[in-house]
């Protein structure tokens, strides 16, 4: 497919104009961000120098060649993180986390529950099912609820965004070329970092706002904070034991175990093992073949207390969540492949060269504009990545290191505009505009920033 004879400047003014054009779109019309990048995709293409007819192709074959990598991934997850929401899996695991963790961390605790539990399930969902777990421990233990479900919102936030099979980062691995596994290892690698220094901010905002939920968990006591307020917790085991939740291995089986069997996958392929059990190996980590055995841990692991009935009604509304994510998915691979196809990603990287920027900058002032302008950090995450991709190559760019930055640009800027942001707020009582920014919108920012000095020490190295 051949771009038209078309000079650098108008490549470049395509591209300016297709994304103008989208954020306008999504931003103050009616129309959806789907079909939003869709026609963002056409006017890119069109203006960049390709005739109309190779921009409906790069559309058609973008859209399906991102799906045919991701959509199946995506489905499987949501499924899983169907069951353990409707068997109490996620509770489990909460609770297991405060108990291995130990009494007076519990701020900790909640932001590692958060952090594993975000990977099968949405963070805003997530953020749902776990709030009844930071109100009755803020109770319990005197401490903030603001600190306990900062924390905890924090962990759901990063693992949503820079750990597959969440739809975000499964398609920034996708487009980038990234290993599955790679992309899980590297995520963790970026995270656990910036996890401490956000838990750290969160237990210093919960003195500084300092509420408690009332009895009946209908509303919050604010007060100054004093150290003698704060108690310790006697008996977390007969508080999860009452709520008759499964068992912790069953818990965490579906979660952790197609984990490791992705990262074996990587390993065994890094290795570059040729004998029967690492092909065994290979087909089993699978980011397909190990969802697969996940949700079937989950089904008849965790599903067991329930009716067939009751788990497909909870796994068709999961699945319909997902609908329009899988649609703007493969909107975002659509762009990319008229990117490509323009030839406009080469112009990109010519301009860059030009001013000096460095590439691996890039990605993450991308993903952070654009979850500034939109509020989706799967919008920004896709988007960054696909205008990115062509970067790679001719900029010598390491392409893991790409998708860190990208990462980390779309974790920025929690405001407004933002979904998660309303929903801890109306979850944790927050109704003063400063109360609301310094909570989700500063521990976005220092999670972002703290993420992207991390890309720039690696890339270094790298």
């Amino acid at each position: 497919m051949e771009a038209a004879a078309v000079s650098t400047g108008q490549m470049l003014i395509g591209l300016a104009v297709g994304i103008i054009l989208l954020l306008v779109l999504a931003m103050k019309t009616r129309i959806h961000v789907f079909v939003a990048l869709i026609i963002s995709s056409l006017v890119t293409g069109m203006i960049g120098g390709l005739p109309f007819g190779d921009v409906i192709k790069s559309i058609t074959s973008g859209f399906g060649s991102t799906l045919g990598s991701t959509g199946i991934i995506i489905g499987l997850g949501v499924m899983m993180g169907a069951i353990l929401e409707k068997s109490g899996a996620a509770q489990q695991m909460a609770f297991s986390i405060i108990k291995t963790i130990g009494k007076a961390k519990e701020e900790w605790a909640l932001a590692l529950t958060g952090y594993v539990v975000a990977i099968p399930v949405f963070a805003d969902s997530g953020l749902v099912i776990l709030t009844p777990l930071a109100k009755s421990l803020s109770r319990m233990t005197g401490k903030s609820v603001i600190g306990l479900g900062l924390a905890m919102a924090t962990g759901l936030q990063l693992a949503h965004v820079f750990i597959p099979p969440t739809p975000g980062p499964l398609a920034v691995a996708g487009i980038l070329d990234v290993d599955m596994g790679m992309m899980i290892l590297w995520g963790m690698v970026m995270t656990l970092p910036v996890l401490v220094a956000s838990t750290l901010y969160s237990k210093w905002l919960g003195k500084k706002i300092y509420q408690i939920p009332t009895e009946d968990g209908t509303d919050f006591e604010r007060k100054e904070f004093k150290e003698e307020y704060v108690k310790s917790i006697e008996n977390v085991e007969r508080i999860y034991q009452e709520m008759n939740l499964p068992g912790a291995f069953l818990s965490f089986a579906p979660i952790v175990i197609p984990l490791i069997l992705i990262l074996g996958n990587t390993v065994v392929s890094f290795l570059k093992l040729e004998n029967g059990f690492a092909a065994f190996l290979k087909m089993i980590g699978h980011p397909v073949i190990a969802l697969i055995v996940g949700l079937l841990i989950a089904l008849y692991g965790l599903g067991v207390r329930h009716s067939k009935e009751e788990l497909d009604k909870s796994i068709e509304e999961g699945v319909k969540s997902t609908g329009m994510i899988l649609f703007i998915t493969g909107a975002g691979g659509a762009l990319g492949y008229v990117v490509r196809d323009a030839g406009i990603g080469n112009a990109l990287g010519e301009a860059v060269l030009t001013i000096g920027m460095p590439g691996i900058l890039i990605p993450f002032v991308i993903a952070a504009l654009m979850r500034i302008s939109l509020g989706s950090a799967t919008v920004a995450l896709i988007t960054a990545a696909t205008l990115t991709a062509p970067l790679v190559p001719q900029l010598g760019l390491n392409p893991t290191l790409v998708a860190m930055s990208t990462c980390a640009g779309a974790v920025s800027f929690s405001y407004f505009n933002d979904s998660g942001f309303w929903v801890f707020n109306g979850l944790y009582g927050l109704k003063e505009v400063k109360d609301q920014f310094m909570a989700k919108t500063m521990v976005s920012f220092i999670g972002s920033f703290t993420a992207l000095a991390l890309v720039l020490i690696f890339d270094i190295f790298m």
